[in-house]
């Protein structure tokens, strides 16, 4: 009779082991290369945080200033298990935050041209006020 107790506990442990990701440090950080566009080691990964059913939080420092937050999904165990293998880990999505090295660079690329019918015309003093040019 206390077998049939633990039976459900131990099947339930079993179940939940398999909802983390399979996806190992070299695999993130590549796919992470590939998201922020900077080769592997001129990064670094820190505050990774793993959620119920792969997905994999994580904070991008580069060495130039920038932060990036990102996040991916990662095959679990159960997913590997029941797809033969066959389930990919997802690309890496990252967004750079407010106030980084990246967010400073970018800031006069930011600033709109001349657009729809003023596109081919020169910049005069009505398109340089409204900042399109």
């Amino acid at each position: 009779m206390h077998l049939r107790s633990i039976t459900p506990v131990v099947a339930l442990l079993a179940l939940l082991t398999g909802c983390a990701s399979t996806l190992d440090q070299e695999g993130l950080e590549q796919r992470t290369a590939q998201a922020i566009g900077r080769p592997v080691g001129q990064f670094s990964i820190a505050d990774r945080k793993e959620e119920t059913g792969g997905r994999i939080n994580y904070t991008v420092s580069t060495r130039d200033g920038a932060v990036y937050r990102c996040y991916l999904y990662g095959a679990t165990g159960f997913q590997k298990a029941m797809s033969f293998g066959q389930t990919p880990h997802s690309d890496a999505v990252c967004t750079a935050m407010v106030g980084s090295q990246t967010n400073r660079g970018n800031q006069g690329a930011a600033t709109p041209g001349p657009r729809g019918r003023n596109a081919g015309q020169e910049c005069n003093a009505l398109l340089r006020s409204a900042g399109r040019c």
